[in-house]
């Protein structure tokens, strides 16, 4: 299995998705810590016990409001990633040894993969690289935030330089669309041999 990471706003979403598009399976962290959150999953218990404030009328999770109190508080983040992640490696595990079986090229999009250290169970490491300053202006855009806000929120990430530094590939998303696609298109033909 190879892992695709990189900073929030990075573009990690742009190369999953063209890799799907090339026919690899792409398991995504993100979506698989939703689902163990929604009203009666997995974790949604324990996180509801734990962050009672975030909790709304139709029992779903205010995940703005969550992220605001544990991008701010570095104890309350620690507390939800041992609620999330285990059950998140489990789902990963499971569906990427499955696709694996049937003979798929699996990936998983792990935001955090150096900082929890699931990169010791996975084979390489695609790093999805973009300027800082691009990442910033991207990050406050799409989430509609304010500058301190997003800083705050790229700062309780790994830096990018030290993922860079860590990974096997880097594919750097500072340019055009299809410029980042001509990177993913070629790491994905060096696979196919």
């Amino acid at each position: 299995m190879i892992g695709i990471t990189g900073g929030i706003a990075s573009g990690k979403t742009l190369v999953s998705n063209r890799l799907r598009d090339l026919g690899a399976v792409v398991l995504d962290a993100d979506a698989y810590a939703k689902k163990a959150v929604e009203p009666r999953g997995l974790g949604w218990k324990e996180v509801a016990d734990v962050f009672p404030m975030v909790v709304q009328d139709d029992l779903t999770l205010n995940r703005q409001l969550l992220a605001k109190i544990i991008f701010a508080d570095q104890e309350k983040r620690i507390l939800l990633e041992r609620i999330i992640h285990p059950i998140v490696l489990k789902l990963i595990k499971s569906d990427a040894y499955e696709a694996e079986q049937k003979g798929k090229i699996v990936f998983a999009e792990i935001p955090l993969l150096y900082e929890v250290g699931w990169n010791e169970w996975i084979d390489r490491v695609w790093v999805v690289y973009v300027k800082p300053e691009i990442q910033l202006e991207r990050l406050v855009k799409r989430a509609n935030i304010s500058l301190s806000e997003a800083k705050q929120m790229i700062a309780s990430q790994l830096p990018l330089d030290h993922k860079v530094e860590l990974a096997d590939e880097v594919i750097y998303n500072n340019g055009t669309i299809r410029e980042t696609w001509e990177q993913i298109d070629s790491l994905w033909k060096d696979l196919q041999h």
